[in-house]
């Protein structure tokens, strides 16, 4: 079909639209009102097509965006008005780049950044091509020194590679050896840039956390204090439901390993494993984890019944991460892990019970979902499914092993729970293998130790052997 009836626009879109109109009339607005030149409205409307045909970013995106822009000519627009003999390369250009290369693990998202804030600066402070080039080879470095950054030192080594890669082109665009002794270059254009660097790296570390809340998104540094054992749900779930934890911390390895293999965000799927399974700590008991003695309470229950109690782990689990204020990238992870996969169990159960005449709706049987729309919750899903079908196995054996991998991820993909996730084949492959690998390891075959004779039945040395150890 070519052309399309355009989607109903909800509520939420609407005033998301008008945010953006109001946002950037005012940007336009502002631009005219302190003589700025007009182009720079229109970079940041090229942001927006950007972001819309090529990202699919939503409007949220685009104003997060903005904000980081509006700090730059904020402090364009302060060093040139009321700071005019300071020089413009203590502008932290590096620090706005960094920060989107931590908010969003984007690395072209980082270059336009780069670009666009390389331009304000120079639009502004009336710039040459030197200064353009300089700021936006440092910032392309400080994009690469982030990414996958999870301690705070790689922020510091990233604010002094900045630095370095600074002087360096400035050297490279003028190759002048007598510039050193010149007091004004090194003033204005040595010493500024040196620091620009280590600001924009302070600047990142005051800031950094402040743009999580604001942009609701999680950076590699959020997410292992999530994984941190004292946090309070991880600490009640330790107590509370001990056989889930154990559960969870065996999921998150399986995630986290699968992740890396595909090139995923390997650390938001080990987080994400170890708070998918918190609502069962509601009710812990029945959970086959948990149960460590007095049976399975399901034995007593009607099927129905259980499915209730089943479905609810997901309902739970989202209620206490809403009182817990758990990140909402998280919070699908709680959402998303069992899709709308069937409850087999339970649903065979109810139809071998069905009496004459009475119908067993499947649907019913069914998870709520949504189904997982990232590679990281879907990994999630599998890992979960692939755990508890391997813990069942009488003979955890190699080939066992795999062949219950690939049977429970081929049934997950016919079942279509990864039809809304952007994984390959290719890449669901390389989870099948990553799986089996690490479960095969943890559920490997130990040698039988021989049992401890009693002295009576030791065999004694011979005189023979005796002389010989004597005169050894």
């Amino acid at each position: 079909m070519l052309f399309q009836a355009p989607q109903k626009l909800t509520i939420k879109n609407k005033i998301d639209i008008l945010i953006v109109v109001t946002f950037y009339a005012a940007f336009t607005a502002y631009c005219y009102l302190v003589q700025y030149p007009l182009i720079l409205p229109l970079f940041m409307l090229f942001l927006g097509i950007y972001l819309y045909y090529f990202k699919k970013a939503n409007l949220r995106r685009f104003l997060h965006l903005g904000l980081l822009l509006t700090l730059v000519i904020f402090f364009s627009h302060t060093t040139n008005v009321y700071y005019s003999s300071t020089s413009p390369f203590y502008i932290p250009v590096a620090g706005i780049v960094m920060l989107t290369m931590l908010l969003f693990n984007d690395l072209q998202l980082s270059f336009i950044m780069g670009f666009i804030s390389t331009i304000i600066v120079c639009l502004i402070g009336q710039g040459d091509f030197n200064m353009f080039f300089v700021l936006f080879m440092g910032g392309l470095m400080g994009a690469f020194s982030v990414r996958g950054a999870r301690l705070r030192s790689q922020l510091m080594s990233a604010g002094l590679f900045v630095s370095i890669t600074h002087i360096i082109i400035l050297f490279l665009l003028n190759p002048n050896l007598d510039n050193l002794s010149d007091r004004y270059f090194t003033l204005n254009y040595i010493y500024p840039l040196a620091a620009s660097g280590f600001i924009s790296a302070f600047f990142v570390m005051a800031t950094l956390k402040i743009f999580e809340i604001l942009f609701g998104v999680l950076t590699n540094f959020s997410l292992l204090e999530l994984s941190d054992s004292n946090q309070p749900i991880l600490k009640r779930m330790i107590l509370e439901a001990p056989g889930t934890y154990h559960h969870s911390l065996v999921v998150s390895n399986l995630a986290e390993g699968a992740a890396d293999s595909i090139s995923a965000n390997a650390l938001l799927a080990r987080v994400g494993a170890y708070y998918h399974d918190i609502g069962k700590m509601e009710k812990p008991e029945y959970f086959t984890e948990n149960q460590l003695i007095g049976g399975n309470k399901h034995d007593r229950m009607e099927p129905s019944m259980s499915r209730l109690v089943i479905l609810n782990h997901v309902k739970d689990g989202i209620e206490v991460a809403k009182k817990n204020k758990v990140n909402p990238v998280i919070m699908d992870f709680i959402k998303q892990h069992h899709g709308t996969s069937l409850i087999y169990y339970f649903y065979q159960k109810a139809l071998e019970e069905a009496q004459d005449g009475e119908v067993v709706i499947e649907e019913n049987f069914r998870y709520p979902g949504p189904k997982p729309q990232t590679r990281e919750t879907a990994i999630v899903l599998l890992a979960d499914s692939v755990e508890g079908a391997v813990r069942s196995l009488d003979e955890a054996n190699p080939n066992r092993i795999e062949e219950t991998v690939k049977k429970i991820i081929n049934n997950k993909f016919i079942d279509g729970q990864l039809d809304e996730c952007n994984l390959t084949l290719k890449e669901i492959d390389r989870i099948s293998s990553t799986f089996t690998r690490i479960l095969s390891a943890m559920y490997h075959s130990r040698a039988k130790y021989p049992e401890k004779k009693n002295g009576n039945n030791q065999s004694k040395p011979s005189e023979k052997d005796s002389n010989k150890n004597s005169s050894s």
